[in-house]
C-alpha cells in the first residue's frame, strides 16, 4: 500500500506566509519572555528601605571601585545623580552590579543593604535596565 505524502508541512508554511508581522515591540516582549507559557519576571537589585546612609554610601563606594559598576550615570549631570537621596543613587549602583555578575541572590546582597524588587525602581530619566 502506497502512503500519500502528508499536506501538515505546507499547510505550516503557508500560515507562517500569510500571517501578519508581530509589531517589532510585542516581537521583542516575546524574545526576552523567555520560553512560551512561562511568565517572565523582571527583577531589580535596590537598596532596602531601612539602610543606614553610611552603610550605602560604603557600598557605593565599593560597587564603583573594586565592584566594577558603571557609575556614570549616576554623577554629577548624569540621569540618575541625586546627591540628596543615597538609597536611590545606591539603587542605581547595585542594580548595575547584579545584571553585570549573574544576576543570582549573591550579586544583590551589599552587606545586607540591598534586596530583589519586582517593582520597578526607573524615575524621571533614569531608567533602570532588568536584563
Amino acid at each position: 500500500m502506497r502512503r500519500r505524502p502528508s499536506s501538515a508541512p505546507l499547510a505550516l508554511l503557508l500560515l507562517a506566509l500569510l500571517a501578519p508581522p508581530l509589531p517589532a515591540a510585542a516581537a521583542a516582549a516575546a524574545a526576552a519572555s523567555g520560553p512560551p507559557g512561562v511568565p517572565s519576571l523582571e527583577l531589580w537589585c535596590v537598596a532596602k528601605n531601612n539602610a543606614d546612609d553610611a552603610s550605602l554610601q560604603s557600598a557605593i563606594n565599593w560597587a564603583c571601585g573594586p565592584g566594577g559598576t558603571d557609575c556614570g550615570p549616576i554623577q554629577q549631570g548624569g540621569p540618575c545623580y541625586d546627591p540628596a537621596d543615597v538609597g536611590r543613587t545606591a539603587s542605581y549602583a547595585f542594580n548595575d552590579y547584579y545584571l553585570k555578575h549573574g544576576m543570582t541572590d549573591d550579586g544583590c546582597n551589599f552587606a545586607d543593604t540591598a534586596a530583589l524588587t519586582s517593582i520597578n525602581p526607573s524615575h524621571g530619566n533614569c531608567k533602570f535596565p532588568s536584563r
